[in-house]
């Protein structure tokens, strides 16, 4: 995978709204006249009659702080006849994202990788553990670590700890085998902005031990789940899943190493989506425009 690169003068718009006509048109139109060139537009409706609408623009501009301020400032007027809700951003403002994990680090060392590789673009601000165990790894690569244990009595304590230190520092967070249920409190502050991984295919083994379920029911495929947190568990819009194939002779050791593997793709992807404004939520469903 080659290096990201932000391009200083591109924008991405994010649309949805029921299916109607002349909604491109008037987006392409609006864009045009703030002299945007479109560079990437894809669009999905769940159905053309009555249906919801969902559109992904990419466009590049010239003298491009002023004209994206401008567009910022004017778009709801193209908006409102639709009753679209919207969200525009610069391909420039790195998003800015902290970890959550806890003992077991497959995947926060995916992310840490493929951060430094250049294949993230995206600003890790912290790691948040309920452990010590991966702090000198993380402090290695330069991250802030911190170690907020947890237990049933301090559990609403340590929420409030973990959302001071994100106050005003944070955009997403990614659950990178954070083995806690987070309260509906701390969810409700990043809606739609916490990705976690499941270790199966969701609906399939939701809960604890899934490998030893999955190895009593004798499965040929393993698989991961990424996906928004909501209130319900394990039930959030699916962002991505991804599956490798095993066979009888596994063991459950085995098919935790091989789950692991498709943990780390699929959560990788997932983050990657999230990062580039290609996600857009509808319901308990995601449209992926990737």
């Amino acid at each position: 995978m080659m290096k990201w690169k932000a391009n200083e003068n591109r924008a991405r718009l994010l649309i949805s709204c029921l299916d109607q006509p002349g909604i491109v048109s008037a987006v392409s139109r609006y864009l045009l006249e703030c002299g945007a060139n479109i560079v990437q537009s894809d669009q999905y409706t769940t159905d053309p009659v009555g249906g919801m609408f969902f559109m992904r623009v990419v466009f590049d501009l010239e003298d491009f702080d002023a004209s994206l301020a401008r567009i910022e400032q004017e778009f709801q007027s193209v908006a409102q006849p639709f009753d679209m809700t919207w969200n525009i951003s610069a391909e420039k403002r790195t998003k800015r994202m902290a970890i959550f994990v806890s003992k077991e680090d497959h995947c926060l060392m995916e992310l840490l990788w493929r951060w430094k590789a250049g294949e993230l673009p995206v600003d890790i601000a912290m790691v948040i553990s309920n452990y010590e165990d991966s702090r000198e790894v993380v402090e290695s690569y330069g991250i802030p670590y911190f170690c907020i244990p947890v237990t049933p009595e301090t559990k609403k304590d340590a929420e409030q700890k973990a959302l001071y230190l994100m106050r005003d520092k944070v955009d997403f967070i990614v659950l990178a085998r954070y083995m806690q249920i987070l309260s509906s409190d701390f969810v409700a502050q990043y809606s739609h902005r916490i990705i976690n991984i499941h270790h199966s295919f969701l609906p399939a083994f939701i809960g604890a031990n899934p490998y030893k379920r999955a190895f009593d029911r004798g499965v040929k495929l393993i698989g991961a789940t990424a996906h928004y947190v909501t209130d319900d568990l394990d039930e959030g819009p699916i962002i991505e899943q991804d599956v490798l194939r095993v066979n009888h002779r596994y063991t459950v050791e085995e098919l935790k190493v091989v789950g692991r593997q498709a943990e780390r793709i699929a959560l990788a992807r997932a983050v990657s989506w999230h990062i580039q404004d290609k996600v857009l939520v509808y319901k308990n469903k995601t449209v992926v425009f990737d």
